[in-house]
Formats: structure tokens, sequence, C-alpha cells
């Protein structure tokens, strides 16, 4: 009895954990519509989103009780595990924001989140390959499932196109989900002995500065005048939405296996829909609530 206790309780937090983490990613789209829509430029927007995230992690490394320096740089980090750390904040923060924003170039925003959420198969079919997880004929149909209701919820109709730009974009859509996947599956490979904050700090931070100098490459400038609003908006986006986000991210992926955690995904672009309709005034069709079905049912499906 007290082992299927502490089974359930583990089952429990790990779904809190997965669903406060999918609620401040969907609460993203919403806070950086705000902003884009007001004129902010997106790589600038990006990164130094990323860049006070990662600040913002370091008084959460002090209070778990360690030094700072102990925390951010332990003793049994290698340099090969250190390059793996590196190339999570190129795959995650640099690679899938900075394609996400290619991919918007040409093709709807709507369009290019829904192949970033795709994301959840491709972690599926390499956690096949590369752990041998077992990924039966009803985890594919859920996962299917979600893919279907991504769709539905968000309420746009992909379409493929022969327009070769129309086409690269839906190209780096599919990219930025596959470096996503790639990250996702690097992180559970590694079993890096570092702290989940700091993994989150580093990825956050590199990944970052990476940005910023794509952003000063294509010569975008911050607005000159910012409200107090704005700030709000983008404390919001840079703190609780990326720094909650992807911290409790990485708790959960420690938690379960990358492939089920994965699966969860599907929890964000729901969360994105429903806060859409109540701060934004989105109006939410039969289309919209039918998605939001099959996500559920998929979230079922794949973890049963």
């Amino acid at each position: 009895m007290p082992l299927l206790i502490r089974a359930a309780e583990g089952r429990l937090t790990l779904g809190v954990v997965v669903l406060a983490s999918t609620f401040l990613m969907g609460s993203s789209f919403v806070s950086g519509k705000i902003l884009l829509n007001e004129g902010f430029p997106p790589f600038l927007l990006v990164g130094w989103r990323f860049f006070v995230a990662a600040i913002a992690t370091l008084p959460l490394l002090w209070l778990q009780g360690d030094s700072l320096f102990q925390a951010l740089f332990p003793r049994h980090l290698s340099a090969r595990q250190a390059g793996i750390v590196a190339l999570i904040g190129l795959a995650q923060t640099t690679a899938v924001m900075s394609l996400l924003f290619m991919a918007m170039r040409t093709i709807p925003a709507s369009t290019a989140a829904i192949l970033l959420f795709t994301n959840p198969v491709w972690v599926a079919l390499g956690a096949r390959l590369f752990f041998a997880e077992p990924l039966t004929l009803g985890r594919w149909l859920g996962l299917v499932a979600g893919v279907v209701g991504i769709v539905l919820a968000i309420g746009t109709d992909v379409s493929l196109s022969s327009d070769p730009q129309t086409l690269q974009g839906f190209a780096y859509g599919v990219g930025s989900a596959l470096c996503w996947a790639a990250a996702t599956l690097i992180n559970k490979r590694s079993h890096l002995p570092m702290g989940v904050w700091a993994l989150s700090f580093w990825q956050m931070f590199i990944g970052s500065l990476v940005v910023l100098v794509l952003a000063g490459l294509a010569g975008e400038r911050w607005p000159v005048h910012t409200t107090a609003s704005q700030w709000g908006w983008f404390l919001w986006l840079a703190i609780p939405a990326s720094t909650g986000s992807f911290g409790l991210w990485f708790v959960a992926l420690k938690q379960g296996n990358a492939s089920r955690v994965s699966g969860y995904l599907f929890f964000a672009p729901l969360f994105a829909v429903l806060l859409s309709f109540a701060v934004l005034n989105t109006q939410l069709s039969w289309l919209q609530g039918m998605g939001g079905l099959l996500i559920a049912l998929s979230i079922w499906r794949v973890n049963r």
C-alpha cells in the first residue's frame, strides 16, 4: 500500500508540474502576440526575453543552498557534457525560436505554432529509435489525435501550397519542431550531473546571447517609448512564461520518460486558445471546442 501511495503521489506531482509548465507556455503566446502587435521586433524580443529569464533563475539556484558557482559549474561536469549543455541551449532556444520566426515570415503564425507542436510525434519516434521506449499503435493514434486537435483548437486551415516561399515556411516550421524534439531527447539521454535550474539557466543564457547577435545583425532596435503595460507583459513573458515554463519542463523530463512527458505538450496550445479567448477576446468556435476534446483524448491515450 505505501508503494501504491507513493506511485500515485509521483504521478500527481508529475501531472501538476506539466500542467503548470504548459499553462505558462500557452501564456507566452498571448503576451508575445500583444508585444509583437505593438511593434516590438521579434528577434530582439526573444533575445531579451530569454536573457532576463536566465538571470531570473539565479535566485532559485541560490535558494537551493549551494553556492551559485558550485551550482553553475559542477565539479563532475566534463568538457563533453559542457558542450552538450551548450548544444541544448542552441537547439531549444536559438534554433527553435529562430526557425519559428523565419517560418512566420511566409506562413501564418498559427500555422507555424501547429507545426511546432508536432514536437511530441518526433520525440516519440526518436525515443523509440534511441531509447527503445515502447510506441504502441494506441499511442500513435493518440499523438495523431492531438495534432488534429491542435489544428482545430487554433482554428486554422492548414493547406499545402506550390509557392516555394510558403513551402519553405512549412520546412522552417517543421525544423523548429525537430530542434525542440532533439533538445528533449539529448537532455533525457545525457544524464547531465547538473541541477534542473542550472541547466535551465545555461540553455536560456547561451541561446539568448546567440539570438541577440542575430537581432543585431538584422538591425533590430528596441522601441524608444515603452509603457508600463508593455513592461508588464514583457516581464511576464520573460519570467513566469520562460523561467517558470522551462524550469518546470526540465523537472518533468527528469520525472517521466521523454515521449510520455512530451505528449502533455498538447496542453500548451489549448491553454493558448483559452487565454486568447479571455485576454484578447478571441472567439471560440465549435471546431475549437472539438479540438479541445481531441487534445484531452490524446493525453488520455498517450498516458494510459
